[in-house]
């Protein structure tokens, strides 16, 4: 596992952890409340004018409390596991990611045996059409051949079973992810850079993790957070930058700001 891969478990350790001790709240202020109110005999009314009334009063309403903050507590327990769980079926692949030319090549492989498939089956199901020979059909599992036999068009203009906007738009991903490893495979053979400008302030192009970052020698005032933030640099407290995307945009970007920190 690389160190991308380490980060992102490690978030989804993270939203675990968080998501068991909103559970373990929500469960220790439900259990108060339920002490407490089991003190109370079954039935029993606030006794009004009663000198047991205010006193009576405060203690229920601290029960209600209580059984509030377990109902609070159990819906940040539900936001964490979906967090959690968002994280772990994310197949997004990152550019800072060490492995996205590896991951961008398997992807765009399976996409075009996708593309390929599709093409196959629009093509046999033709010949089917016209020949109703069951041999045309054996390169292909149960799943595909039943729905070569049983295709029935939902709209006049279809006329296969992968319409043509599903090539269309299969075709799209594999074009942009193709575009996406180029960028990224001529990034990779940049070497990394560093200058430095006014103030004593860094600019460095990191190769290594694609990122184009600004370093300060002192933390900067909340206005330049507020610039850097605008223009979208995040703080990334492990490389001790802020930083982007290292492309034209993130460039540009970096051009942007230095104006503004000489205000």
């Amino acid at each position: 596992m690389n160190q991308f891969e380490q980060k992102k478990q490690a978030r989804i350790d993270r939203y675990k952890k968080y998501a068991d001790n909103a559970t373990r709240r929500s469960q220790e202020h439900r259990e108060a409340s339920d002490r407490m109110a089991s003190t109370i005999p079954m039935g029993q009314p606030i006794l009004v004018g009663h000198h047991s009334e205010k006193s009576d009063r405060a203690f229920r309403k601290r029960i209600m409390t209580l059984m509030d903050k377990s109902i609070e507590e159990s819906a940040k327990a539900r936001y964490w596991e979906e967090k959690a769980e968002a994280a772990e079926n994310n197949t997004a692949i990152y550019d800072d990611d060490p492995e996205a030319i590896q991951k961008l090549i398997a992807r765009i492989q399976q996409l075009e045996a996708i593309q390929q498939r599709m093409k196959r089956v629009n093509q046999v199901y033709r010949q089917y059409q016209k020949t109703k020979n069951d041999a045309l059909l054996k390169e292909f599992d149960e799943r595909i051949q039943f729905k070569i036999k049983n295709y029935v068009p939902a709209y006049s203009w279809e006329k296969n079973p992968y319409p043509s906007y599903l090539l269309q738009n299969n075709n799209a991903n594999i074009n942009r992810l193709k575009k996406r490893l180029e960028q990224l495979q001529n990034a990779q053979k940049q070497e990394s850079s560093e200058q430095e400008v006014h103030d004593n302030i860094k600019i460095i192009e990191n190769t290594e993790i694609n990122r184009i970052q600004l370093i300060f020698p002192d933390k900067p005032s909340p206005e330049i957070r507020k610039i850097l933030k605008s223009h979208g640099f995040r703080w990334a407290p492990s490389e001790g930058a802020w930083q982007r995307h290292l492309n034209s945009a993130g460039r540009f970007a970096v051009d942007s700001v230095l104006p503004l920190l000489n205000k």
